[in-house]
């Protein structure tokens, strides 16, 4: 039950979110249980952001939420390759992306909650 949420100045081209969406997958497993199965993500583009009061340059914010804690060392890893999965795929650097994790105890789908 990860969702993975992408606001960035950057355009994002169809092709190029599947990408994206495809390499989120993959980077997800840094959580132990989590998966593709059941990964959710959203991706905001052309959105004007400053970072550290600049916009001369493209700039992300990812929100990742999980069903449970969040794990230091995996949350560390994902942002290591949340920041290597934007700068390959938008040319977006490392210095101008915010990663932020936010855990949950519940979480509903289906009419339920797990």
């Amino acid at each position: 039950m990860p969702y993975i949420k992408l606001t960035t100045t950057a355009k994002v081209a169809p092709q190029t979110a599947d990408a994206i969406k495809a390499d989120f997958g993959k980077a997800i497993e840094n959580f132990p249980g989590k998966s593709e199965q059941w990964l959710m993500v959203a991706i905001e583009d052309g959105i004007p952001m400053w970072m550290r009061g600049d916009n001369s340059a493209d700039t992300a914010m990812v929100d990742v939420e999980l069903l449970g804690a969040v794990n230091k060392n995996a949350s560390s890893n994902m942002t290591a390759a949340v920041c290597e999965i934007l700068e390959k795929n938008l040319g977006i650097a490392p210095d101008r992306v915010y990663v932020k994790y936010t855990g949950y105890s519940d979480w509903g789908w289906n009419g339920g909650n797990f």
